[in-house]
């Protein structure tokens, strides 16, 4: 699950509101630190709305938030439409076969030991830190 979120700023200060996830907003010093800002905003305010048997709201694709007029109004003051991903622990492990080149696997065992983790830890915190970075 994604939402689209409104990010705007300069350098020093960013700050992003997700429209459909009423006073979701989180902020940073950088772009990059506003977006890894607001993976963690976006769970939290899941967690919260869970919490509270509230039902989530269905995230709006990038064509029916350009259909809102405050959203338009926020383009045009110079924000820009950011997709944010719905990181959520599910608090339980979950088996996945995958494939990969044989001398990849071999450095990710070695990277994996020399930090003292499973190949599988290494893995999941690799995709992680790729999806909060966003590249």
């Amino acid at each position: 699950m994604r939402y689209v979120a409104l990010i705007d700023g300069k350098e020093g200060a960013y700050g992003v509101v997700v429209p459909d996830l009423p006073g979701c907003t989180s902020a940073g010093k950088t772009y990059d630190a506003a977006y890894r800002n607001a993976i963690e905003a976006i769970r939290l305010w899941i967690e919260d709305a869970l919490e509270d048997g509230e039902k989530l709201p269905r995230p709006r694709s990038q064509l029916e938030l350009l259909a809102d007029r405050d959203v338009r109004r926020a383009l045009a003051d110079g924000a820009a439409l950011i997709i944010i991903p719905v990181v959520r622990d599910a608090g339980r492990p979950a088996k996945a076969n995958v494939s990969m080149d044989a001398g990849t696997l071999q450095a990710i065992d070695e990277e994996a030991a020399a930090r003292g983790l499973t190949r599988s830890a290494f893995i999941a915190s690799a995709a992680l830190e790729k999806i909060r970075r966003g590249t």
